[in-house]
């Protein structure tokens, strides 16, 4: 049986301190707006939140995609800032949140025919597609295989052409998942993500985000993060043909989504550009949220009034 998704909006960390989230220059995660529409369709999860300005209904959609043992909750803090601008919408993976699983040997083009399905579904003829970690592959895919679809790309803490020491550590952590009903390693992951010891104001984000990892579905995760240590390589002597603005944002400590990797895919594609946010690492859009939503609405702007 899947387990309910927890929620960074309604389940912030009990006696977390109002900067638990990424320090006193935080989104406020509460006060966001409800949906205009949410609900089920064709097996995806998802969220749609209006833009706030008086031409809303003209306003283009932006759609943020999760990464792996997340789900659309994640990305409170940028639905806020960007829906000053446009309309946002959020989903949950395959595999995640309530979302539909994967198939057992899944396949990138799978998660990229869900997000189509979903415009589909709401009747968006192309969108700004935004992705984190798992769902920066995913929104790479979507873009290449779907340019007519896709307005821009941004790549936030993406993996590309892991090194030999990178690739045999993240199938190490593959090959230790199973069907079991927890995840393993959420500890290490956490150190990963926020540090190790975690610095003091990010503790309350940190806890939250092992919230979402001890609920996500553990054969969805398992196939999902087979996928991810895998597809490094995906997108290699392909963004040669990346049609659309893209920007690469990754942390300057985030060992394993690094700045170089960044770089070497901007440096491919012919519309990119990276960017690297000082002293942050893989987690920074709960982290430092008023600047990745900084750099994301500048480059959204850019790229659809460009």
């Amino acid at each position: 049986m899947k387990r309910p998704p927890r929620s960074l909006c309604s389940l912030p960390p009990e006696g977390a301190s109002q900067g638990a989230w990424g320090g006193p220059a935080r989104t406020e995660i509460a006060a966001l707006a409800p949906p205009v529409r949410s609900g089920v369709a064709a097996g995806t999860s998802y969220s749609v939140y209006a833009a706030r300005a008086a031409d809303a209904g003209k306003r283009a959609t932006v759609v943020l995609i999760h990464g792996v043992g997340m789900n659309q909750s994640v990305w409170a803090p940028q639905v806020e800032a960007l829906c000053a601008e446009f309309q946002v919408v959020v989903y949950d993976m395959l595999g995640h949140g309530r979302s539909a699983l994967p198939s057992p040997a899944a396949r990138l083009d799978e998660y990229a025919a869900q997000l189509a399905q979903l415009l589909d579904t709401l009747d968006v003829e192309a969108a700004h597609v935004v992705g984190h970690s798992m769902g920066a592959l995913v929104a790479l895919e979507f873009a290449l295989t779907h340019p007519n679809r896709t307005l821009s790309v941004a790549a936030l803490n993406a993996v590309y052409d892991r090194t030999p020491q990178q690739r045999q550590a993240v199938m190490s952590r593959a090959e230790t998942l199973d069907d079991a009903t927890f995840i393993p390693g959420i500890d290490a992951t956490l150190s990963r993500w926020f540090g190790d010891p975690v610095p003091g104001h990010l503790t309350g984000a940190a806890q939250a985000v092992r919230t979402l990892l001890l609920s996500v579905d553990p054969i969805g995760y398992q196939r999902t993060y087979r996928l991810f240590a895998s597809a490094d390589g995906a997108h290699v002597g392909r963004l040669e043909r990346l049609a659309v603005p893209a920007l690469f944002l990754t942390g300057e400590h985030d060992p394993n989504s690094s700045p170089a990797m960044s770089r070497a895919m901007a440096a491919a594609a012919p519309g990119g550009r990276a960017e690297i946010i000082a002293n942050e690492r893989h987690m920074m859009n709960v982290t430092e949220p008023a600047l990745v939503n900084e750099r994301l609405l500048a480059f959204l702007k850019g790229a659809h009034h460009g």
